[in-house]
């Protein structure tokens, strides 16, 4: 298995496994909104024939007010049935929360997930950290609540300071699964946060 960071010719791939794993849908100018504007944020998890099995789609927020810097925000996180209970899931969102710290230099990363999902919750919480910060009534197309999640990157960010050889690499994985990293430092230009936003966050792991 291989986790990297995602290509446009992947985005297709995305969609499509989106469509099989999530009730969340997007258009497909949402993933290339997506992709071409914070190219190093989103990545995939790729069989060893090179079929897409799982990907999280990832962009970067504006300040909020009082805030000196960016944040990431996970808009879609999926893993086909077949390949679950690997461990995929956790790779990717750590990747994009890495990338989202080298990169642009991020404090935290927000979500959105629906109170019923309990395994997204569960992977969220006891996992990787998030924090529960309040209820969004209604959030989703049919009308179910969800949860709004952030997870503080301060000890990334501090991680990243140091050199390779004292980092705590979220890079190390098990077994035979290789992650391949290809991103590029730089300043994007961030777009107001309506535009291009076509459907709420979809999250299946």
């Amino acid at each position: 298995m291989n986790i990297r960071c995602a290509k446009p010719e992947d985005l297709m791939n995305m969609q499509h496994c989106n469509l099989l794993c999530l009730p969340e849908n997007y258009q497909m100018k949402y993933y290339f909104y997506h992709g071409l504007t914070w190219p190093q944020v989103s990545y995939v998890a790729e069989d060893d024939k090179g079929n897409i099995v799982g990907y999280v789609l990832a962009k970067m927020e504006e300040p909020e007010p009082g805030e000196e810097s960016t944040h990431g925000h996970i808009t879609s996180l999926a893993v086909k049935r077949s390949y679950r209970r690997l461990g995929l899931a956790q790779k990717l969102m750590n990747q994009a929360s890495k990338a989202m710290v080298e990169c642009f230099n991020a404090q935290y990363v927000s979500l959105h997930v629906r109170k019923s999902n309990r395994a997204a919750l569960n992977l969220y919480t006891n996992s990787l950290g998030f924090k529960i910060l309040e209820i969004e009534p209604k959030y989703y197309a049919d009308g179910e609540d969800a949860y709004s999640m952030r997870r503080d990157l301060s000890e990334l960010v501090n991680n990243s300071d140091r050199p390779p050889a004292e980092r705590n690499e979220l890079n190390d994985v098990g077994g035979d699964e290789r992650i391949i990293t290809n991103r590029q430092k730089g300043p994007v230009v961030l777009p107001h946060h309506g535009d291009g936003h076509a459907g709420h966050d979809g999250h299946c792991c």
